[in-house]
């Protein structure tokens, strides 16, 4: 079965660097640029799944490097244009061969690692070129949490210096209503439709109980796409799938595009990873974003 998966999936990916290039995805205003509404997100590309433990290994052998590269260029012929990265060693060398190969997508990047314990960086990672560079989620979250949202504010003072545009990622609605009550001087958000960085005691507090895991709770993306709406910067929503947990069949994954598509704004995008080891999902995804948005 292992083989034959991995016949389907070469075959796929095959069949697509055949194919000529796919309709344009409509596309949106970031900054200067055009982006398009659907956006490679890179979480699979290292084994974070936010599911399992087996399932990031997984994630971790099948996505070689070769393989990396080859998901980037298909998603590029499937009309998406750009591509979200968080910035990390394997990552910023996976960078620098995709556009050595010629690769033409748009980059924001998600500070992490290094990055975020040393903002004396930022200089070297602008110069690669990214539209943004955007906070962690998770450590924004974690700082706002402890009482240390200063230290994110001087991260994003740091990002404006460094000339690129300035991101903020958060999984709390209630630290993006923050942010704007404050009017910090950010362009755009990362949303996470799912509130996963909520602690043990957070879930109880709110729903009585604690979940194995991150909680991905059924309202949760209503709650940050209200958020999304009540403010005028450009959101880019991620988990639109809760983690692979709301993809369950075709018709389910149809219905979690349409919703996040119908309650961000238009000027919003979406951004998803995308793990085509049994079927072409770039093609999936690029082909089901063009009739969300112009049905």
């Amino acid at each position: 079965m292992r083989r034959r998966a991995f016949l389907q999936s070469s075959a796929g990916l095959a069949a697509s660097a055949a194919a000529p290039t796919a309709p344009p995805i409509p596309t949106v205003r970031f900054g200067k640029t055009q982006i398009t509404r659907l956006i490679l997100g890179s979480n699979p590309f290292y084994g974070y799944s936010h599911s399992t433990r087996t399932l990031d290994q997984c994630m971790r052998e099948w996505y070689t490097q070769d393989r990396r590269m080859e998901v980037l260029h298909a998603a590029e012929r499937n009309g998406i244009n750009t591509w979200q990265l968080h910035y990390d060693t394997q990552p910023m060398a996976d960078f620098a061969r995709y556009r050595a190969e010629g690769g033409k997508m748009h980059l924001i990047l998600l500070a992490d690692f290094e990055l975020m314990k040393n903002p004396k960086l930022l200089p070297e990672a602008a110069r690669l070129g990214p539209l943004g560079i955007a906070h962690h989620g998770n450590r924004t979250d974690e700082r706002f949490r402890s009482g240390q949202k200063e230290l994110v504010r001087d991260f994003l003072k740091a990002v404006r210096d460094s000339g690129v545009m300035v991101g903020l990622s958060a999984h709390n609605p209630a630290v993006i209503d923050t942010v704007e009550s404050e009017d910090w001087d950010i362009d755009y958000y990362q949303a996470c439709l799912f509130r996963v960085s909520r602690t043990p005691e957070e879930t109880r507090a709110q729903f009585g109980e604690a979940s194995l895991g991150e909680a991905f709770m059924e309202k949760d993306p209503e709650r940050m796409c209200k958020m999304i709406r009540q403010t005028k910067k450009p959101c880019l929503a991620f988990k639109l799938l809760a983690a692979g947990r709301a993809s369950g069949s075709p018709a389910a994954v149809e219905r979690a595009y349409r919703f996040a598509y119908s309650n961000i704004k238009p000027g919003d995008a979406a951004i998803v990873g995308m793990f085509p080891k049994f079927r072409d999902e770039v093609k999936e995804n690029a082909d089901l974003v063009r009739r969300v948005l112009v049905s």
